[in-house]
């Protein structure tokens, strides 16, 4: 039997992240162990397992750390649901606890992983329409004028994430803050699933003005992003995974059209976007 080349332990990698990431390091060799509240709801397979945890305290799986190769944390509650208070709690809560208990965990250790690997979110920089926001001058959203109460939230959920794992001082192990855009994946659920179904049906024109930026990375860009991080010991941080050149909404959504062989897309003005929103609850 081949050695793997390490082991990677992903928290939350039964989401979509989490789906696109674990057939490539198991196709690059790796062994992948994967932290979900319900292990026995999948099916493991060679180099494949899943361990149980509640997000919130430290378990048996923590062994799992002692000389993994990494860990990376993209726990927490899906933001695809309206913003009721309820639902709010769940999202901040989610992230913050299960951060939190992995670094309760690795402080624990005897032999953590090199490296942790923590789920941000580019929604963390300010809305704009000028230069580019990157790691080192990019502007930390919450000060616009006129912010939307929901931005403020969103905003909130970032720093607070951030903030959490910046709070260990693990001498160990190197900490990357992996500020993803939307990524682009072949989900049917996901971002680009359900885009491509609105533009299948006619309605895939832009929304709103169309000018505002569109930020995404490919999904196989994602994990070549991770792969890199993780061999550039001098990386760490924050970084922003995404493609270079975002477009605006108005040209994302005609390459769409394009791409999908569709002539046509019905644009979406903002109040009909805020209704469709309320009945699709999200």
């Amino acid at each position: 039997m081949k050695k793997a080349r390490g082991r990677i332990v992903i928290a939350g990698g039964t989401g979509h992240i989490g789906q696109t990431l674990i057939p490539r390091f198991l196709e690059d060799g790796f062994e992948v162990v994967v932290l979900t509240r319900r292990p026995d709801d999948f099916s493991a397979k060679a180099g494949l397992r899943f361990r149980v945890w509640d997000g919130r305290t430290v378990g048996a799986w923590r062994d799992e750390l002692e000389g993994a190769a990494a860990l990376i944390n993209v726990a927490g509650v899906s933001v695809d649901c309206r913003y009721t208070d309820a639902n709010r709690y769940r999202i901040l809560t989610s992230r913050i606890a299960s951060t939190m208990v992995l670094g309760e965990a690795l402080r624990e250790a005897a032999a953590p992983p090199p490296i942790w690997l923590q789920a941000s979110t580019a929604t963390i920089y300010e809305h704009t329409y000028g230069e580019p926001n990157d790691e080192y001058l990019g502007r930390i959203g919450g000060n616009e004028d006129l912010l939307p109460e929901t931005w403020q939230f969103s905003y909130e959920v970032a720093k607070s994430w951030e903030r959490i794992a910046e709070s260990f001082d693990l001498p160990d192990v190197r900490l990357v803050k992996l500020r993803t855009s939307i990524a682009m994946m072949p989900i049917e659920d996901s971002a680009l699933g359900i885009l491509k179904k609105l533009t299948r049906f006619g309605l895939g024109g832009h929304v709103g003005t169309g000018d505002q930026y569109v930020s995404w990375v490919h999904d196989l860009d994602l994990y070549r992003a991770i792969r890199f991080i993780m061999q550039d010991a001098d990386l760490t941080g924050a970084v922003n995974l995404a493609a270079p050149n975002p477009l605006s909404n108005r040209d994302f959504m005609k390459v769409m059209r394009e791409q999908m062989g569709m002539p046509f897309g019905l644009p979406a003005p903002a109040w009909l976007v805020k209704l469709g929103s309320f009945f699709l609850r999200t």
